[in-house]
């Protein structure tokens, strides 16, 4: 064997595959480089400490004793203090993050990347999807901000780079893939969320999630861990559902949306798209339209209907009051009616 064969660099990527030297710089030149893009969105994360109050754990030893009272009295409410993440998506001082994160909290504080502090009021939070608005005085200067991106857009395998507050560390990221998309988590009704790989660990929840090109396309919420670390499966709130709710808070301080009053299931007819009306609520929007038990919801305003989830979706998103027209299958006949879709109760999961 010549002597320049055996200087030769080798890559094995797989039993049996062995890849030249040009063909491995080749493979790395593939890869992206995160350096730039961390630089240009890190000084608009931001770390999230908050303060609040919780009733006192009773221990169960006392529970139904008559110590449990004089311990309600001692302990009272304590202390209890958190960290999350967020980013900033107005100059102005509007942060997003998770309203698990402060929904609790009698103080938050925002800490940015060039080391102020600011405290934070919360603009408003939304409990269905689990999102929160802050409001901060950047005083007198104009805060770095991220543009939202379309989640829609994700394919499985896209690059993404979560950043935020592990375990209160602040200002790290960690990148990967998108794993899944549309996972339902049987964390609320209108569960939709990205899954990645990317680590998200205990201090992330309320970071961004970023494609390649610096644009937020989910809110970091919740991971599936055994342990209470990262498992490589971390999952996002994605950016086409989070930017109206982020508006409606940013306008109004709260979210309004829209309600059929109907209990529906996934239509049963194998391979049929669909949402099979178990009930009607009297009085409600969906009974003075006339919809009935055992009708099929199949379109909105002539756009396909697939599972009862995404009715419910698609329901919740149009403005109470608004008039909508539903296709329907009822006796194995085609049909539409109109309805105007009330507002969904308070409470209502």
């Amino acid at each position: 064997m010549p002597a320049s064969s055996s200087r030769r660099a080798v890559l094995l990527a797989a039993p049996g595959l062995v890849l030249s030297g040009c063909a491995a710089q080749a493979q790395r030149a593939a890869l992206p480089d995160f350096a730039d893009l961390a630089d240009q969105v890190l000084p608009a994360v931001v770390n999230i400490a908050v303060t609040g109050e919780q009733s006192a754990q009773i221990p169960a030893e006392l529970r139904g004793t008559p110590y449990e009272r004089l311990y309600r009295e001692r302990r009272g409410r304590q202390q209890v203090q958190g960290a999350g993440s967020g980013f900033v998506i107005d100059p102005s001082g509007l942060i997003v993050t998770n309203n698990h994160v402060v929904g609790n909290a009698n103080r938050v504080v925002v800490a940015l990347q060039d080391g102020r502090e600011l405290e934070a009021r919360v603009a408003g939070t939304d409990e269905l999807t689990d999102l929160a608005l802050l409001r901060v005085d950047p005083r007198g200067t104009s805060l770095r901000a991220v543009p939202w991106g379309s989640s829609g857009s994700l394919r499985v395998g896209q690059w993404v780079m979560a950043a935020g507050n592990p375990f209160g560390l602040g200002g790290s990221v960690t990148t990967g893939i998108v794993s899944a998309r549309k996972r339902d988590i049987n964390a609320g009704p209108f569960d939709d969320f990205i899954q990645t790989d990317a680590a998200i660990n205990p201090g992330n929840s309320g970071g961004p999630l970023f494609n390649l090109s610096g644009e937020v396309i989910g809110i970091n919420t919740a991971i599936y861990s055994p342990s209470g670390g990262s498992a490589g499966i971390g999952f996002a709130t994605p950016s086409d559902l989070a930017r109206g709710v982020i508006e409606q808070l940013r306008r109004e301080g709260r979210v309004e949306r829209g309600w059929l009053g109907v209990a529906v299931q996934d239509n049963p007819a194998e391979n049929r798209p669909g949402a099979l009306v178990q009930g009607v609520e009297r009085n409600s929007p969906a009974a003075r339209a006339g919809l009935r038990q055992g009708d099929v919801v199949v379109a909105i305003n002539a756009e396909r209907v697939e599972t009862s989830r995404a009715l419910i979706r698609s329901v919740a998103g149009v403005p109470p009051g608004q008039t909508i027209r539903l296709g329907l299958l009822r006796d194995g006949r085609t049909q539409e009616i109109t309805v105007q879709v009330g507002r969904r109760p308070a409470g209502t999961g």
